[in-house]
Order: C-alpha cells, then structure tokens, then sequence
C-alpha cells in the first residue's frame, strides 16, 4: 500500500450515531429558517414503504446553497440509533417536523374534495345522509389531512364515492370486514373507517 492509493484497506463506518443526508423542496426554505431559529427541530426517519418509524433524530445543518437543477435543499440529521435500524447506504424517508399540533384533528386525505368555495368534505349525519361542509385544511399528504376547522371530533366523513353524493343523500356505513371487502372497490356513498 502507498500513500498514493485511491482504495485503502478498510472504511470505517459509524452506526451509533448515524447521519441521515436528505431533501426538501426550495420553497420549504423559509420556514425550516423559522423553525431553526426558534430551537432544535426533530427529524423522523421512515423504511421505503413509509410504513414504519425507523428512528428519531435531530436537524444537525442545513445545506447553504440551493440546487438548481432540482430545485431542493440539502439537510443532515443525527440519530442515536441504539437498535441500530439504520444503516450507511440505506434508503430511507426523511420527515422533518416543522409544527406539532396537540390537538389536531385528522382524516384520511381522499375524505376532503375541492369545490369552487374551496375544500370541503360529506359529513354523515345521524340518519345515515351526508351534508357537505366546508373545511379549513392546515395540511394534507397522501394519506393523512390535518383540518384546522369545519369538523369537530368524533364527526364521521365519506372517504370513498363522493363524486356519486349530493347533500341529503342516503348512504349505507360499513365497518369492520365489509369495510375491508369494500376498501379496493369504488361504492358511492360508503364510509370505510
């Protein structure tokens, strides 16, 4: 081996803590500033899939330039990894938390519809017909939107058939097994919890 060789003999690699290198999008800028200067933000890593909580870390830098050609920002995060669930080379979601709201109220995200007053969803009344009602909608991803007003807790939605509704219409609720009969079917007017 000589000083010179671009291949050494061994690479070292560190598990306990590890580093996660990740990106946003650039109009996402102002309010990871906002956020960083009021303190430390958390950082959830997630498997592939988004189905499982790998771990729990910390925004260690934010990257000082922007990519042009993706339009998106570089971030690091540290986590502790004690069971050693991450892993160099790994593929990973990042999410970083911005806000936390204790007290939010969520629904599956197909339950809210745009309309030309803005988004709504079909509240089930308690004589089994639908209302429509206009929402406040603070965030909304692919499975989850987070309303900040126009529901109430405990108030069931329509999360499948609402093109088939109009106000006042009847609709059959299904839990349980025929709710999961019914998931990968397209049934108007069917709540599927």
């Amino acid at each position: 081996m000589h000083a010179t060789d671009v291949n050494g003999l061994l690479v070292l690699t560190q598990l306990q803590p590890i580093a996660v290198i990740f990106t946003v999008p650039e109009a996402d800028l102002s309010e990871i500033q906002q956020q960083v200067a009021k303190g430390s933000m958390t950082v959830l890593a997630y498997s592939q899939d988004s189905k499982t909580l790998l771990g729990r870390g910390r925004l260690l830098l934010v990257n000082n330039e922007i990519d042009q050609t993706t339009g998106t920002l570089q971030l690091k995060a540290v986590f502790p990894n004690k069971k050693s669930r991450l892993w160099p080379g790994q593929l990973v979601n990042a999410r970083l938390l911005l806000e936390t709201l204790p007290h939010g109220l969520t629904v599956r995200a197909p339950a809210v519809q745009q309309g030309p007053n803005g988004a709504y969803v079909y509240v089930i009344e308690p004589n089994a017909t639908v209302a429509i009602r206009p929402v406040t909608v603070a965030q909304i991803g692919n499975l989850r939107a987070v309303i900040a007003s126009g529901l109430k807790a405990g108030e069931r939605v329509v999360v499948n058939g609402q093109s088939r509704l109009q106000p006042d219409s009847r609709i059959a609720v299904v839990t349980g097994q025929a709710a999961q009969q019914l998931a990968g079917q397209s049934v108007p007017g069917m709540e599927i919890p």
